[in-house]
This record gives structure tokens, C-alpha cells and sequence, in this order.
């Protein structure tokens, strides 16, 4: 009769770790160098352009809506208060059929932030469509067949 000198040959219950450990590893080196991905955000450059047509300034024409270096708000070149910009803009376009175009003009080194929460602003106070306009860049002349350049303004703005 022979005898096993191993002590047991029954069924082992260990788990075999080193597969487990590799994919471990593997899903770390992944992760390690994609959160900074996630993290780092997406930086939004507003777009330059031409402002290659005169803006009216009429009451009953589309209104402008600006936004200084400092963060202060203007309605058509008149100063007014953060919190009353809503109510100012539901009175001006509540009783528009069409035409509910309001211009944004802002400060190139504002917070984006503030001119995002100046167009959310506009969309709750009613209005359709929402531009941003830019300064004419200087020695540039318009493309467009039938533009005219504007008449240079006092002070030069």
C-alpha cells in the first residue's frame, strides 16, 4: 500500500491573489492618469471679433447689456444695479411680439462666470436671442459687401 507523504491532498480553499493584484494595478495606473484629466476643467477663451456695423441706440431698437472691468452692469450706457437687471430687462421686453435680441458687451478680463450669469439673467427676463459684441479691431475694414464702417465717435469709443 502506498502511503502520500504530503499531508492532505484534498481540495485547496486559498485564492489565487496574483491575477486579483495585477488588475488592481492596472486600474490604478489608469486611474492615476486620468482624474487629473478630469479635475483640470475646461478653460473658455471668448471669441474676438469685428464689430463691423454701427449699434443702434434707439429705445425701440434691440438693447444692450454691459459689463465693466469692475463687474458694474449697464442698460444702454446707463448704470444699474445687479438685482435690478431682471426686472428692467421682463419691462423693456415683455410687450415684444419679435425682435427680443439684447446685446451683451463685457470686459475682456471679466470672470466668464459673470457673463454667463448675465445671459442666464436675460433668458429669465424674456429674451430670445442673446449677441456678444466686441471692439472694432483697429485697421480692419468689413468683408461683407454692402457694410459701411462706422463714423468714428467722439473720444474715440
Amino acid at each position: 500500500m502506498a502511503m502520500s507523504a504530503g499531508g492532505g491532498g484534498g481540495v485547496k480553499a486559498e485564492p489565487n491573489v496574483t491575477p486579483m493584484i495585477d488588475v488592481m494595478l492596472v486600474l490604478l495606473i489608469i486611474f492615476m492618469v486620468v482624474a487629473p484629466a478630469l479635475l483640470a476643467g475646461f478653460n473658455a477663451t471668448p471669441p474676438q471679433g469685428q464689430n463691423l456695423k454701427a449699434h443702434p441706440t434707439d429705445e425701440n431698437s434691440d438693447q444692450t447689456l454691459g459689463i465693466d472691468k469692475d463687474g458694474k452692469y449697464y442698460i444702454n450706457k446707463q448704470p444699474i444695479r445687479y438685482e435690478d437687471i431682471q426686472a428692467r430687462l421682463t419691462q423693456i421686453y415683455q410687450n415684444r411680439t419679435e425682435d427680443k435680441v439684447l446685446y451683451v458687451k463685457a470686459d475682456r478680463s471679466l470672470d466668464y462666470a459673470k457673463v454667463l450669469d448675465a445671459l442666464d439673467i436675460a433668458a429669465k427676463a424674456g429674451v430670445a436671442v442673446t449677441g456678444m459684441i466686441t471692439d472694432q479691431t483697429p485697421g480692419t475694414t468689413s468683408t461683407v459687401e454692402g457694410d459701411v464702417p462706422p463714423p468714428p465717435t467722439p473720444g474715440g469709443h
